[in-house]
């Protein structure tokens, strides 16, 4: 049985969701987002919470019942309040700005990089921190990923773009002829 799976999402003041023809709808003050339900799943809504629940007791459905309700989970929480992630830029002369829904950054290259943000995600940048915001979880986790893919941070000097929260283990350099 899957402890997460059977516990209810509930639904907060002012957040709609319906569920119709096997696509589940949230609507919120900052959005609305919709999941396609897994086959193995049903999700249904009463006395104001979310209910997921396995179809069978096959192992697909089991596995597919928490990710179900963790999905349905984040969808509630991003359009009640949003969610955040920030980047930090390390480097001499490494920088970012934001113009429009692209992201324009200096980053060592020959060339400057122009990252266009996927509608939904909004950025800001203040000093040499990127911020990043949006009502989807997933879209918003993966648009951080492909901005630190572009420069990572490298274990010598920690130059490169990294999660505020990521932690670099250093490397000891050359110590020069001995």
């Amino acid at each position: 049985m899957s402890r997460i799976g059977k516990l209810p999402v509930t639904i907060p003041q002012g957040v709609t969701v319906d569920v119709a023809g096997g696509v589940l709808t949230t609507k919120g003050k900052l959005g609305t987002l919709k999941l396609v339900v897994n086959n193995e799943v049903e999700a249904s809504v009463k006395d104001g919470k979310v209910v997921i629940s396995p179809k069978s007791e096959t192992k697909r459905a089991r596995m597919a019942w928490g990710t179900a309700r963790a999905l349905v989970n984040n969808m509630v929480n991003g359009v009640t309040k949003g969610y955040t992630i920030n980047l930090e830029i390390n480097g001499v002369g490494y920088r970012a700005d934001v113009a429009g829904q692209k992201l324009n950054m200096a980053l060592g290259f020959s060339h400057p990089v122009v990252f266009e943000l996927p509608k939904g995600i909004a950025a800001k940048v203040d000093k040499n921190t990127v911020i990043l915001t949006g009502i989807d979880k997933e879209m918003l986790g993966e648009t951080a990923s492909k901005i630190r893919a572009i420069r990572p941070p490298e274990p010598y000097k920690g130059k490169g773009i990294k999660y505020v929260e990521e932690v670099i283990h250093r490397k000891v350099g050359k110590t020069g002829a001995a």
